[in-house]
């Protein structure tokens, strides 16, 4: 064996040496949409009538989940498992805050917010705004909605996002999405992965 090929042999194993001692990445249930420049701050309206800016949960792991108070299929189920999932993570809910971002402000108001989004958990605020504001976070979120003319139905992407605690959008799950995953990513990402 050559001293070049004898160089190289050792370069090779030395490499799959380090490579097996590095870090591996976490491994996310939901998919991991970290390189994404979106998803900024923004101001609405809790349902208990007072102001509330997402970047005012830096530290904590924020759960968004965009929908409608009299949504027929997708919204209540949802907001079941991600009550199941602050459930599953016991006293480390204390550090997630999960927000319901109405997509229909002209009947989701402060009071109806309130009467529906504490149902599934006290934790959970739901927020309203004006239908300019929540279509400028839609939009900064990518969350496409709809209203059907004659209807009241809203088509609306069902998605749940999730920022760590650094407020840096990371994780994108889809609505049918289980408590189990949702608080195993949410775990990692307060593990600071």
């Amino acid at each position: 064996m050559t001293s070049a090929v004898r160089w190289w042999l050792v370069a090779f194993l030395a490499a799959l040496l380090f490579g097996a001692c590095a870090p591996s990445k976490p491994a996310f249930k939901g998919t991991d949409i970290s390189g994404v420049e979106w998803g900024g701050d923004f101001t609405l309206t809790a349902h208990t009538g007072k102001p509330v800016r997402v970047s005012d949960y830096q530290g904590k792991v924020v759960v968004l989940f965009f929908g409608y108070t009299h949504c027929p299929d997708i919204c209540a189920p949802t907001l079941t498992r991600l009550s199941a999932m602050l459930k599953q993570l016991g006293p480390e809910a204390e550090r997630v805050q999960v927000l319901f971002i109405t997509v229909d402000p002209k009947h989701d108001t402060v009071a109806q917010l309130a009467s529906f989004v504490p149902k599934f958990h006290p934790a959970i605020l739901g927020l309203t705004g004006t239908e300019q504001e929540i279509g400028k976070v839609a939009q900064d979120y990518k969350v496409a909605f709809q209203n059907n003319p004659g209807s009241t139905i809203i088509d609306h992407f069902g998605g749940i996002l999730v920022k760590d605690p650094k407020g840096k959008l990371r994780l994108l799950f889809k609505n049918d999405a289980g408590a189990e995953d949702l608080a195993h990513d949410v775990r990692l990402l307060l593990e600071g992965r």
